[in-house]
């Protein structure tokens, strides 16, 4: 006796629902990981001190690279540009932070400093890391 199958299997057919799922959970995935890339910033090396402190007041920040490139709020700027935005903050008598690599030069970091005092910026600060015993 030979029983006869109700459901027959066709040849050539895939289920597609768990690729789908597949491709969801992958898409996922890398749209997840891709938001933790980080953007690229400037990379200073601060100087190190025993003696530093922080500062918490909001103030005017300027880079100095090693290649001895200014950035003003991290963006790039000439010195004449420095200098027109230096009176302004002047006038609004906001405190300056100056972030220096510890292998700029040091002629470009007196220079920047000559011309805060010179348009009358009396707060100047340095930034420095915290030297660990």
């Amino acid at each position: 006796m030979k029983f006869k199958r109700r459901t027959e299997l066709k040849k050539g057919q895939l289920d597609i629902a768990p690729l789908i799922d597949v491709v969801f959970l992958l898409l996922i995935f890398f749209m997840l990981t891709s938001s933790f890339i980080f953007q690229p910033g400037i990379k200073v090396n601060l100087p190190k001190a025993v003696t530093s402190e922080a500062v918490h007041e909001k103030s005017l920040v300027i880079l100095i690279t090693d290649k001895d490139m200014i950035f003003l709020n991290e963006r790039a700027i000439t010195t004449n540009e420095l200098n027109s935005r230096l009176r302004i903050a002047a006038k609004e008598k906001k405190p300056l932070l100056i972030k220096a690599d510890r292998h700029a030069s040091m002629g470009k970091i007196v220079e920047i400093w000559d011309m805060c005092r010179d348009t009358g910026i009396s707060q100047i600060n340095i930034a420095t890391s915290q030297e660990i015993e």
